[in-house]
């Protein structure tokens, strides 16, 4: 336990004290913005009308129970709310990994809490991870809520509960109520919406104004509040097509298009995923392979969470899911791509697998670095027109990237799983009728 904690506190060292230790303005710029929708709580000024202090001048576009969340933040120093977040923020960063990950952190045995400390700091140092805690972000949260929601095998709260949560914070996460209903969890999305629903009355009880002033103003602002959605730092299927076609019809109607490809796509490859593991689960269940259930209408909503490759998949449909949400999503920031975490984790599984860990591998080494940045730099004005066009390619990399995953572990992973765990286990084959049973 202690080596896995210093392996932890070693990796991230260099990242805090970036960041932490950065010039005033340019340092979890974010936090600043829940901060500051706290206080406007608490002195009763307009939630919506006010921005964060030169440069950045940012407003608070979340809804208004995320403010109410952020009031316990207004009671500390500015230093020590930054300091409280990033620890926070690590934790979150450690719970998801055990998800993304479980199957081979328990296969280390008595070495789990190294294992668990070397998968956080490799997974500290990936470009969406730092990018949480250089803008002090949420999203580590709501990874690691909607994980615990969906992949826990025997939760002590109401399945969808944190789901619900997540979604009254951020609007984001609403892809699991789709995700629910499309898999058969119909328990999982009454608990998530009603949660969502009682956190959002509760909010309009306390912040009546702020909340119309959200619903029926702020949020229809959409990308004229949250950013460029041209900007680099938008990986969204709407900022790929942003960057290549000029603000007009043509560029809203290509990317309606391609938005409901993906997510027909998408939806469609999270659930034969997760029917797959609750195939298998079921299987193990009544000892057999071959119950039909990916067939049926619905996924049998069976435990998961056991069976051979079956966390693998469920994992696997999950994070499809959530890369969803960000793919679909008007802006999709890089800091939102925490998802790739789990689908590293999915495609790693147990670590039995050697093509599963290349690949698991090579995902790790493409986010670690900021190609799309390195890509904004090649496609401006100056370079060969070659130069600027594989620049365009790599400033869209990442949302490319978590297309490919995507498809990659609705598909390959599934088909892998799927096919070894249907070979026949030399170690469980049954006993044939002999003799003594005559």
């Amino acid at each position: 336990m202690l080596a896995g904690v210093a392996v932890v506190v070693a990796a991230v060292t260099p990242i805090v004290s970036r960041w932490l230790y950065n010039q005033p303005d340019q340092r979890l710029v974010d936090l600043e913005v829940y901060r500051e929708g706290g206080l406007a709580v608490l002195r009763g000024a307009s939630l919506y009308d006010f921005l964060t202090e030169p440069p950045q001048l940012l407003p608070f576009t979340y809804p208004p129970f995320a403010a109410l969340l952020a009031v316990p933040f207004t009671l500390m120093s500015w230093r020590a709310a930054q300091w409280t977040w990033t620890v926070l923020i690590y934790a979150a960063l450690a719970v998801a990994v055990w998800y993304a990950f479980r199957d081979l952190i328990r296969r280390t045995g008595r070495w789990a809490p190294l294992t668990t400390g070397a998968l956080v700091a490799a997974a500290a140092w990936l470009d969406p991870a730092r990018d949480q805690i250089r803008f002090g972000q949420v999203g580590m949260f709501l990874l690691a809520m909607c994980l615990a929601d969906c992949c826990t095998r025997s939760p002590r709260w109401p399945r969808g509960l944190l789901v619900g949560l997540a979604l009254a914070i951020k609007l984001v996460p609403g892809v699991f109520l789709v995700y629910f209903l499309i898999t058969g969890r119909r328990d999982a999305f009454v608990n998530a919406l009603a949660t969502a629903v009682v956190a959002t009355l509760g909010a309009f009880a306390v912040l009546p104004h702020d909340s119309a002033g959200y619903w029926f103003g702020a949020l229809l602002q959409g990308g004229d509040r949250t950013g460029s959605v041209a900007g680099t730092t938008n990986q969204a299927i709407n900022g790929i097509v942003a960057r290549v076609i000029d603000q007009g019809p043509a560029r809203t109607g290509a990317w309606l298009v391609l938005a409901l490809v993906v997510a027909y796509a998408g939806f469609g490859l999270a659930r034969r995923t997760t029917c797959a593991a609750d195939a298998l689960a079921g299987d193990r269940a009544t000892g057999g392979m071959g119950t039909g259930r990916i067939g049926t209408d619905h996924c049998a909503a069976a435990d998961p969470a056991s069976g051979p490759g079956a966390y693998s998949l469920l994992l696997a449909g999950v994070t499809i899911t959530g890369l969803l949400s960000v793919l679909l999503s008007p802006v999709g920031w890089i800091h939102h791509l925490v998802w790739m975490i789990p689908a590293i984790g999915a495609l790693v599984g147990d670590g039995r697998d050697t093509r599963r860990c290349l690949s698991g591998l090579a995902f790790w080494i493409f986010f670690l670095f900021p190609l799309p940045w390195w890509g904004a730099h090649l496609s401006g004005t100056g370079h060969p027109p070659i130069t600027r066009f594989w620049g365009s390619l790599e400033r869209d990399s990442f949302g490319l990237a978590a297309i490919v995953a995507v498809v990659l572990l609705g598909t390959w992973l599934t088909n892998r799983v799927t096919r070894r765990t249907g070979r026949e286990d030399p170690s469980q084959r049954q006993v044939e009728v002999g003799t003594l049973a005559t």
